[in-house]
């Protein structure tokens, strides 16, 4: 559980960091839209949830799709799109490098 949320994955720590992104600023999960479920990144959803990944449309940017890890507010889509790695309630940094997988959770 990271703030109350339940993050699936491998090997998830309190701040939502697991097996493959696991820095200092690696504390964000993100809801696929496909089962509506948290996990850090990509790799762990391929690795754990049995299905393939969904990309959220562009018409749903006001969904709550991003978790910060490190106080568990939930930003929406437009939100973390227009942040700059740093969450907007605590201040928090994000991985700026997780730009590179974008494509893998919003569609543009």
């Amino acid at each position: 559980m990271v703030h109350g949320e339940a993050v699936h994955g491998l090997d998830v720590d309190p701040f939502t960091r697991c097996r493959h992104y696991h820095g200092p600023s690696d504390v964000i999960a993100l809801r696929f839209r496909c089962c509506n479920r948290w996990y850090p990144c990509f790799e762990c959803h391929a690795a754990c949830a049995g299905h393939p990944a969904e990309v959220w449309p562009t018409a749903e940017r006001q969904a709550r799709a991003v978790l910060c890890g490190a106080c568990g507010y939930q930003l929406t889509i437009a939100e973390y799109l227009a942040c700059r790695s740093t969450c907007p309630a605590c201040g928090a940094g994000f991985n700026p490098g997780c730009a590179r997988h974008r494509h893998l959770y919003f569609g543009d």
